[in-house]
């Protein structure tokens, strides 16, 4: 397992290459994402410390996310065919239940759900993700978010 340094905004996985890997975060932050047709980013997963990040493309398919440092991070870098025979069964797992969670709320739930679900699942990176990629993240612009906020902050208060 390679160990690598890499800076804020640094990509390190282009949509359209054909060679992946797993990504574990030692130090850091990670997120993945699709760029649509008009140019948006659409956040797919944040990678925080002790999380993996990683396209779930087939081996020589061209990936469909963007993979980028949002701090800079240290990593460990896992061949993606070794990482599935060797899986940190712990670390993949909580990946997929909240990749599984992300979906069915984005299917179902308010914009105030959906955010209570993020600041439950990431507790620690409200004061590290730009408001803008939070809401990316959700599904909703940033606006929105700011009235989802309020409304948090109204119903605590009351």
């Amino acid at each position: 397992m390679k160990t690598f340094k890499v800076l804020k905004k640094q990509i390190i996985q282009h949509a359209g290459e054909f060679e992946s890997h797993v990504y574990k975060v030692e130090s850091g932050l990670l997120k993945s994402y699709s760029v649509d047709e008009k140019g948006k980013e659409h956040i797919f997963m944040f990678a925080p410390e002790g999380w993996v990040i990683a396209d779930a493309t087939e081996q020589g398919m061209p990936t469909g996310l963007y993979i980028e440092a949002i701090e800079d991070s240290e990593l460990h870098v896992i061949d993606k065919n070794i990482a599935l025979q060797n899986s940190d069964k712990k670390a993949l797992s909580r990946r997929i239940e909240v990749m599984q969670k992300r979906i069915i709320m984005l299917m179902s739930s308010s914009a105030i759900e959906r955010y209570n679900h993020f600041i439950a699942t990431y507790p620690k990176l409200t004061q590290r993700i730009p408001q803008r990629m939070i809401a990316s993240y959700l599904g909703i612009t940033p606006e929105a978010l700011s009235k989802v906020k309020s409304q948090k902050l109204k119903r605590q208060n009351s």
